[in-house]
């Protein structure tokens, strides 16, 4: 028998790399969606594999903190293991991965194949498990085990999206509302800029921490400060002579 489990990507309307600043974001989950077809084998082994991939990849259950130099598999490996390190117990399976959401293209491809991964993992446990913690979780696999240092918005949009509404995410409370979306009279289009984007060897840490060097400047004057969210204009033009002019813009 195959299960079969799937969790979304996501657009961002408005808040770009306001998430880990502990701000205000408004995504939006997509129709593309990443599926996971699975099934228990009954070994000490997690296989993993996808519809446009060849290899199969087996992660020891015992090793899952093993797996982080993968090219594809570590996203799979890292949920895994902090789903484990929470206390989850995770039991042997096969996952074929199907996924409709463009790798590489801004919307989020990895925090669907972590969020699908982490509910089917959990399922499979057979143990309750909160929608905000497989969040988390997912969040956790992508900044410490690949290494990719973003915020909470894309795997929290993955897994509370809704159709015909935005949500409207406060990063730092993880309060949420879903906010009806029907633009009637109007269309929303994606287009497809032909550039790849991949989030662990882009710009994307350098501009986090260029974030972060900024609050701290401002942090030496007033005190406070925790991130981005908390500066007021003012502030910054106070002391933007202290930063360099990407950190002040």
């Amino acid at each position: 028998a195959e299960d079969l489990f799937t969790a979304a990507g996501r657009i961002n309307v408005i808040g770009e790399h306001v998430d880990y600043c502990g701000g205000k974001v408004f995504p939006a989950a997509l129709n593309l969606n990443c599926g996971v077809y699975g099934r228990k084998n009954g070994e000490n082994v997690i296989r993993v594999a996808a519809s446009d991939f060849k290899e199969v990849i087996t992660l020891d259950i015992d090793k899952l903190d093993s797996y982080k130099g993968l090219k594809w598999g570590n996203y799979q490996a890292g949920v895994a293991y902090y789903l484990q390190e929470s206390g989850t117990p995770i039991v042997g399976c096969d996952l074929l991965y199907d996924c409709t959401v463009p790798f590489g293209s801004g919307l989020s491809s990895s925090a669907a194949m972590e969020v699908s991964t982490a509910v089917a993992l959990s399922e499979y446990a057979g143990v309750k498990y909160n929608k905000i913690d497989l969040a988390l979780i997912s969040q956790k696999a992508e900044n410490k085990y690949a290494g990719v240092n973003c915020g909470i918005m894309d795997q929290f949009a993955s897994v509370f999206g809704k159709k015909g509404n935005l949500i409207r995410l406060d990063c730092r409370s993880l309060e949420y509302k879903l906010e009806p979306f029907d633009p009637t009279g109007c269309k929303v289009v994606l287009f497809d800029t032909q550039v790849k984007h991949s989030l662990a060897s882009s710009e994307y840490n350098v501009r986090r921490a260029q974030c972060e060097a900024g609050v701290a400047v401002i942090l030496k004057h007033v005190g406070g400060i925790e991130s981005l969210r908390d500066v007021m204009l003012e502030m910054l033009n106070t002391y933007k002579n202290e930063m360099d002019d990407v950190v002040y813009r």
